[in-house]
């Protein structure tokens, strides 16, 4: 069996641009919005924080110190970026999810139709068999018929053969 397409019924929708489009800016947008809900940019930000609180608390230096305003201003600039490139990545994940919505109902259309098509053929098929089955059982019926009609004529010419 050779390989298949699992994504032809998808083929119909690639004409469809996403929302933001595929040039550089979108795609690296989006790529790095899915980056900062990984466990790896979690952990990373999380050691990065605890050294800068760190070594601004202890006093190895002093270009942050306490009550972190430049920390702070590091946050809100990382989440003034951050929002908007979640929300375009959630737009094109719904262009997406919704192209595929769409590509699954006509491949479930397409599998309903085959099978109304398959039933069909079956039933159509029933029909000649149960056709033929009546047509052989005729058959039969005259055949036997035929057998004891050969055999009460050949009763009947053996007893003339043996009365003479």
């Amino acid at each position: 069996m050779g390989s298949k397409n699992h994504y032809r019924f998808h083929l119909p929708y690639q004409h469809l641009a996403p929302t933001f489009g595929n040039n550089w800016f979108s795609l690296k947008a989006e790529a790095f919005a899915r980056f900062f809900g990984t466990p790896f940019f979690l952990i990373t930000q999380t050691i990065i924080v605890g050294i800068w609180i760190a070594i601004n608390q202890y006093g190895l230096t002093h270009f942050d110190a306490y009550p972190f305003i430049l920390l702070n201003l590091a946050f809100s600039l990382q989440a003034a970026y951050a929002a908007p490139l979640i929300l375009l990545a959630q737009t094109r994940q719904a262009e997406r999810d919704k192209a595929h919505t769409e590509a699954d109902a006509k491949h479930r259309e397409d599998l309903a139709a085959a099978s109304e098509k398959r039933e069909l053929f079956a039933s159509e098929q029933t029909a000649q068999v149960l056709e033929l089955l009546k047509k052989n059982t005729e058959l039969t019926e005259l055949t036997q018929k035929l057998s004891e009609r050969i055999e009460v004529l050949t009763s009947e010419v053996h007893n003339k053969f043996i009365n003479q």
